[in-house]
């Protein structure tokens, strides 16, 4: 049984590929935050970007540690260093 598509706003779009490309963020936490499965995100990732970007991503991401909740060390358990920026409407904060 297939299930409906979920419809995302531009800027959830927007969100979710940013998290896609940063290296920390695992699947996992777009899945917790937008309710999306890695295979859902991926295809969200090949409809909404270039041929060539998509490939460069898939070959970055692919078996990468920090991408996959199984995969890391243990001990790691948050979605983001604690030396990242906020940010805050695209938009980054100030010192």
């Amino acid at each position: 049984m297939l299930t409906p598509k979920k419809e995302f706003s531009e800027i959830e779009i927007d969100r979710i590929i940013e998290m896609a490309w940063e290296d920390r963020t695992p699947f996992d936490a777009i899945t917790f935050q937008f309710g999306i499965s890695e295979q859902e995100t991926i295809e969200i990732m090949r409809r909404e970007m270039k041929r060539s970007s998509f490939k460069m991503w898939r070959e970055r991401v692919q078996g990468r540690t920090t991408k996959h909740a199984k995969l890391r060390i243990n001990g790691i358990d948050r979605f983001k260093c604690t030396l990242q920026r906020q940010i805050t409407h695209n938009k980054i904060s100030k010192r």
